[in-house]
């Protein structure tokens, strides 16, 4: 059984298309032990009480320093013994000594198809404000690997979602979520839950 546990800033929806998988069987051999956010009022953590998941708030803002919030973040995670850790919409820097502690246990949702549209800035809604300034006419999302870069972890998954002539931002990234997050981050999920995938000389590799 995975022990996965979602880290998320705000509202959830990718972690609600994960519990939802869960509980349909869509992802197997797979246990949500946790969900941690950063915001006090992230309705994340409400959905994750109407699931009966452990949920909790830790906030750079609580410490004194990010060298005390880091010590602590670490804590609460190793305390709920995860297999796997799901960043879903989670807009706080992962320490380095977290990344090394999980190398290649750590996930990322991305809303774009990486290399594209993708590192320091580039997050929310900017990214498809970004992709409409630029004129492209295929967007996506990415599931990877986290590593000490930003976006720059081993690739699992992508999908290529079309964009519209009269597409505003918003309406974008709502497609991108529907069409490609909502289904490759529980795909993702099941592969690793299933011992599906493996990196091989910084690359991931799927064996179906």
């Amino acid at each position: 059984m995975l022990n996965v546990v979602v880290l998320v800033s705000g509202g959830g929806t990718n972690l609600q298309a994960v519990i939802d998988a869960v509980e349909s069987g869509k992802i197997t051999n797979t246990k949500i032990t946790g969900v941690i956010s950063n915001n006090t009022g992230a309705y994340a953590l409400e959905r994750a009480a109407k699931h009966g998941i452990a949920n909790l708030c830790i906030s750079p803002k609580q410490f004194g320093d990010r060298e005390e919030f880091n010590r602590k973040f670490l804590e609460a995670i190793d305390q709920m013994r995860p297999d796997l850790i799901v960043l879903a919409g989670f807009l706080v820097v992962i320490p380095p000594e977290m990344i090394e502690r999980y190398r290649n246990r750590i996930i990322n949702i991305h809303p774009s198809l990486i290399p594209s549209f993708c590192g320091t800035g580039f997050y929310g809604l900017k990214v498809h404000e970004a992709a409409l300034s630029r004129g492209v006419k295929v967007v996506g999302a990415t599931v990877h690997f986290v590593d000490e870069g930003t976006d720059t972890g081993p690739i699992i998954l992508q999908k290529a979602v079309e964009v519209q002539a009269d597409d505003t931002p918003e309406v974008l990234q709502r497609r991108v979520m529907e069409q490609a997050e909502w289904k490759i981050l529980p795909r993702a999920i099941d592969l690793i839950a299933n011992g599906k995938v493996s990196v091989v000389d910084g690359l991931a590799v799927i064996k179906e």
